[in-house]
């Protein structure tokens, strides 16, 4: 009877460790199973704070992109606003050399007028007797001798200056017609005048203003053809700048970077020539 209970005992025991064995790995492998929900867990945070960087990091790169093209946009409309500047402040200056061109030129026309009169004749005086009838004018010129220009390339009673600034006024207004019309008048009576350039320059900017690409773009192609000779390097210059622009308002623009490389080709000494190499640039991005 004992021998059977101990047998019987025996037998529990066996059949029991398995059972705890089974029980101690199933305990092992939940416990590694909340270890690696906890490992992901951690890994999810952490992917989420790296999104949250990228995030903050894109908006920064994207702020920094915007402050970077308005500080470019603003640098290059203050180029252009000191190009236009420059322009006004030389044509100035070039006007008071022309007027003092001008002023010379008339002093000299009347040297040469006041050299050529004869000497005056007064009737009833013997020669040599230095004595003039009575009510005669001694200063006067005789009628028969009148004073002339001397150079003949100056209309009487008509100053080159005077006139191209009265055209200038009228531009500086804004009376686009009346600028026209009197530099036309100032080309036609002084057409190898300096200021001659400067004027058909201007007709080209007064139809510019008024939208008339077309007329515009043949006054500044006559400044580069028919005024080559005469104008300024930085006349020439702001023409062909001038061209290009208007090229661009007629959609022609092959021929818009033509002028452009020409300004930056042949005037690269002038300050136009940084405007122009920024238009170029701006079109071969297109």
């Amino acid at each position: 009877m004992k021998k059977n209970a101990a047998l019987l005992f025996a037998l529990l025991a066996l059949s029991a460790r398995p059972a705890l064995a089974a029980d101690k790995q199933h305990l092992q492998m939940m416990a590694e199973i909340r270890l690696l929900q906890e490992q992901q867990q951690q890994l999810q945070q952490l992917i989420g704070g790296l999104q949250d960087t990228l995030k903050a990091l894109n908006a920064k790169l994207d702020d920094q992109g915007s402050a970077t093209r308005k500080a470019l946009a603003d640098q290059s409309l203050a180029v252009n606003n000191i190009g236009e500047n420059v322009r006004v402040l030389r044509e100035k200056t070039d006007g008071i050399d022309v007027r003092i061109s001008s002023v010379s030129q008339e002093i000299d026309a009347l040297r040469q007028a006041i050299a050529s009169q004869p000497p005056p004749q007064f009737a009833g005086v013997a020669p040599g007797s230095g004595t003039a009838p009575a009510g005669s004018n001694p200063g006067a010129p005789s009628p028969a001798n009148p004073p002339t220009t001397g150079t003949g390339a100056v209309p009487a009673g008509v100053s080159p200056q005077r006139m191209y600034e009265s055209s200038l006024d009228d531009y500086t207004a804004g009376r686009w017609d009346l600028a026209i019309e009197g530099f036309k008048n100032f080309i036609a009576a002084f057409p190898r005048f300096p200021q001659a350039a400067d004027a058909e320059y201007n007709i080209g900017q007064s139809y510019y203003s008024q939208s008339k690409y077309p007329e515009a773009r043949d006054a500044y192609l006559k400044v580069t053809t028919d005024y080559a000779q005469i104008a300024q390097a930085s006349t020439l210059a702001d023409a062909y700048y001038k061209l290009g622009m208007t090229y661009e308002r007629l959609n022609n623009i092959d021929a818009a970077k033509q002028a452009y490389q020409t300004v930056v080709q042949k005037y690269a000494s002038t300050s136009t020539a940084t405007l122009a190499n920024s238009a170029l640039q701006r079109l071969n991005r297109r």
